[in-house]
């Protein structure tokens, strides 16, 4: 299984191995310079906060994720629209936590269909509002619109930019919200919205929920 060991923004490393006790990245450090380069540092905050470890997580390349993981994953969309397109409907969110510190937000949240309320990915976010106009950070601390949405109303210009593609192995937390009947092996990707001028205005984590569970077939 291969780590996942990224070098962060200003030069410095920190790894998160499978199965291993998560690095100190408490929500009321996210301003640490190594803590927030970390790919996967938006689910360590969500999960430290609620006292979980993280799940097997393994680094795979592009190519070896499978369709239709690979059409709803590799890109360089925004996942709100590209889910919201592939699923011909609307999409709200489900907070599970949530906080703010020093103007970066974080929040853990289930993707569903307005229609059904199928779920169709967990997420894990840092943003920094310091970043964003007024309105739109009004609109996130409100906690019930995904970010893309967000920013797409708000006028706010951005890219998205995946820097890592994940196998996560289902875990409490997943088998519950994806309501798994027995575990199994998931596709996420590692993704950070930049804006025009290329400053990182958040770091997410996403995960898909198995093929065949309804909500993606």
């Amino acid at each position: 299984m291969r780590n996942i060991e990224p070098l962060c923004s200003h030069g410095c490393r920190l790894r998160i191995a499978a199965r291993q006790t998560p690095g100190r990245c408490a929500p009321g450090d996210i301003g640490a310079e190594c803590e927030r380069g970390s790919l996967l540092c938006p689910l360590t905050v969500c999960y430290d906060e609620a006292g979980l470890r993280l799940p097997a997580i393994e680094r795979v390349e592009a190519a070896e994720v499978p369709e239709p993981y690979h059409r709803l994953l590799v890109h360089a969309r925004d996942m709100t629209s590209t889910l919201e397109t592939f699923h011909g409907d609307g999409i709200h969110l489900r907070v599970l936590r949530h906080g703010e510190r020093d103007g970066v937000y974080h929040r853990e949240v289930v993707l569903t269909l307005n229609r059904t309320g199928t779920p169709v990915e967990l997420g894990a976010i840092l943003i920094d509002l310091r970043l964003l106009p007024e309105a739109a950070r009004e609109l996130v601390r409100g906690a019930e619109r995904p970010l893309g949405g967000i920013l797409h109303e708000c006028g706010v210009k951005f890219h998205s930019q995946p820097k890592a593609y994940i196998r996560v192995e289902s875990d409490e937390t997943t088998t519950q919200h994806f309501h798994l009947k027995r575990p199994c092996g998931l596709f996420g990707r590692c993704n950070v919205l930049q804006d025009a001028e290329e400053r990182v205005l958040a770091d997410i984590v996403e995960i898909l929920p198995p093929a065949g569970s309804g909500a993606v077939e």
